[in-house]
């Protein structure tokens, strides 16, 4: 069994046996979460949402304490996306599941830290938003480039980018014309969680199977390309149904 893989079951352990204690002490939903409506898995798995949050907390403020910046975090999270994408282009999937954790921490973190130190603005969500972006880009990119060899390879990272896409943009048009929609059931959480998973157990469990090195990546990027079509289908027809009876 490689190490790498023993160290993700390791961790995996840790992060699990921090549930149970998040759990044993009350499960307290986190309010900024609620406040804004995030779910995860269509709010089957909100429980995983508040406990990542909480998991995450010291981590933030610690960082309000010695002044780092809502800012620090976006370009630090787009640093970690684009060493995914890179590391992934030339084979370390290991390398790039953990980048992309990072890179989703970063992005849980600049919004509490903006909270906690009353500096949201619209600059700072612009930032975020368009920085998410570009990290998904330099991910699937990496992806095209790891399985170019294969014509699955192009397929399924122009299926998962564009229907990720949009997904975003329903949502960014939505809004400028006033109605706000964060539903769905691929959403970018849910997408870099699968993403990560899919990177760290890839080179232990597509053989298991019986398949070529890459091949549950594969599996997890059409998937989430479904996926992400059916979530921005959905929400395009439930923002017009709404502008609609405007």
């Amino acid at each position: 069994m490689p190490f790498s893989f023993v160290v993700f079951l390791a961790i995996v352990g840790g992060m699990l046996l921090s549930m149970v204690v998040y759990a044993a002490r009350g499960a307290k939903p986190d309010p900024d979460a609620e406040r804004k409506k995030a779910q995860f898995a269509g709010g089957a798995a909100d429980f995983i949402l508040h406990w990542f949050i909480w998991f995450v907390a010291p981590a933030a403020t610690w960082s309000v304490r010695v002044g780092l910046t809502p800012e620090f975090y976006n370009f630090l999270g787009l640093g970690f996306g684009i060493a995914s994408g890179a590391a992934l282009a030339v084979g370390q999937m290991e390398i790039a599941g953990w980048a992309l954790v990072l890179s989703g921490v970063c992005d849980i973190m600049d919004g509490r830290i903006a909270r906690a130190t009353k500096t949201t603005s619209k600059y700072g969500a612009f930032i975020d938003a368009v920085l998410d972006r570009f990290t998904e880009v330099a991910f699937f990119i990496g992806f095209a480039i790891f399985l170019r060899h294969s014509p699955h390879g192009a397929i399924a990272a122009t299926l998962a980018l564009g229907s990720s896409l949009l997904v975003s943009y329903a949502r960014a048009v939505g809004e400028t014309l006033g109605v706000d929609c964060t539903g769905g059931l691929m959403q970018r959480g849910e997408r870099l969680a699968l993403l990560s998973i899919a990177c760290l157990v890839d080179r232990v469990a597509s053989p298991a199977l019986g398949h070529p090195i890459g091949t549950v990546l594969l599996g997890v990027m059409y998937f989430i390309g479904g996926l992400s079509m059916i979530t921005a289908v959905h929400r395009s027809v439930w923002i017009a149904q709404q502008l609609r009876s405007v």
